[in-house]
């Protein structure tokens, strides 16, 4: 479901927090608190689904909410999981769209650290999957981020940016992944308006970020940090997962490098990105898993395999949560108050004893 906390209760929360975690209070500067949360029943409450054409020319048809229910392509289980799956069950004629789903949160952001835990991400061959922000308005001028991106058994996680021009990646900013190419040449550009709108991209290193690898190991977390700093990605395999973000008090400092990552230096992050929707789809062939599908090793060809729908059993999101934080900053005197509190065990055990009472009256 979808939770939004009033203001007293956040800062409640961050209370709590500060005054029983005096070492995370003099590592950072900022934390992290939770702004929204989509999960269980009420999930699909909050989003709304699309029924356009494809801006990726694939061969899909996108179905309503009423369609995807009574259909099946959209349901969430009995143990609270969220399921979203192209049709897997229809045999079609050869040059007939496959019916899917695309769902766009009616809540929009701007700056976050968003968290998706799944078990499943969609793969398979001609299955183009992504769960990605963009901004309202006019596409590209208030930006593009995918987060899970790929197309058939790829086993590796694509990140990518698209915007209006004057964006680029900065190629010597940390991160761990390897930049996406066109033609041998580094895509520093995020100008959706050239190379066949490729964007700026990052390929994850990880064979666990992506495909049927992911799965296999329990699905996982990816998390998408966007702030003035620029904008990051991490991906973590399920055993791999910080407790930070299991306990709900992510704190993306201590993760290490991320996969990608967007830089203010050569991109002014405010400017060129604004106003985001949440999506996920499931679209087949088109512009990426359309034109790569003679090189995926997959048989036949793209329009071919779309007839069969056992090709697509795995053309599935299996979602336990996703959860939006919003920033808070700590000053200096917070800081200090929080260690001055953590050395006194009775009072800060009352003191969050009090706090807990308050919220379950909430």
């Amino acid at each position: 479901m979808l939770r939004k906390r009033n203001s007293y209760t956040l800062w409640a929360l961050l209370y709590a927090f500060t005054m029983t975690s005096g070492s995370l209070a003099q590592n950072t500067s900022v934390i992290w608190v939770i702004e929204d949360t989509y999960e269980g029943q009420t999930f699909f409450d909050t989003f709304d689904f699309y029924t356009g054409s494809d801006p990726t020319n694939g061969l899909v048809t996108f179905v309503d909410e009423q369609t995807a229910f009574s259909s099946g392509l959209a349901y969430v289980t009995s143990n609270n999981q969220v399921i979203m799956h192209g049709d897997n069950t229809t045999w079609l004629p050869l040059g007939t769209n496959r019916s899917s789903v695309r769902i766009s949160s009616q809540a929009m952001y701007n700056t976050g650290l968003f968290v998706l835990d799944l078990d499943m991400a969609p793969w398979g061959c001609g299955v183009w999957p992504a769960f990605w922000t963009v901004g309202s308005g006019t596409w590209p001028y208030n930006g593009e981020i995918d987060i899970i991106e790929g197309v058939h058994d790829n086993e590796h996680n694509q990140v990518t940016w698209h915007t209006a021009p004057g964006c680029n990646l900065t190629a010597t900013t940390n991160f761990t992944g390897t930049i996406a190419q066109t033609n041998g040449v580094d895509n520093l550009q995020c100008n959706a308006f050239i190379n066949d709108n490729a964007g700026c991209g990052v390929t994850e290193w990880s064979r666990a970020s992506y495909g049927p690898y992911f799965d296999s190991q329990g699905g996982g977390v990816f998390a998408m940090k966007w702030d003035d700093n620029g904008i990051a990605v991490w991906s973590f395999y399920r055993a791999a997962v910080p407790e930070d973000i299991v306990n709900g008090l992510p704190d993306p400092s201590t993760w290490g490098e991320p996969d990608a990552e967007l830089a203010p230096n050569s991109c002014n992050i405010s400017q060129f990105f604004a106003n985001h929707s949440i999506v996920f789809d499931i679209t087949f062939c088109g512009d990426w898993a359309g034109n790569s599908y003679a090189t995926s090793g997959c048989p036949g060809t793209c329009e071919e395999i779309l007839t069969d729908p056992a090709n697509f059993v795995n053309a599935s999101w299996i979602i336990n949560s996703l959860k939006v934080y919003k920033s808070a900053a700590l000053s200096s005197g917070s800081s200090n108050a929080a260690t001055a509190y953590y050395s006194q065990p009775p009072v800060w055990i009352a003191t969050a004893a009090v706090i807990l009472g308050w919220l379950s009256l909430i």
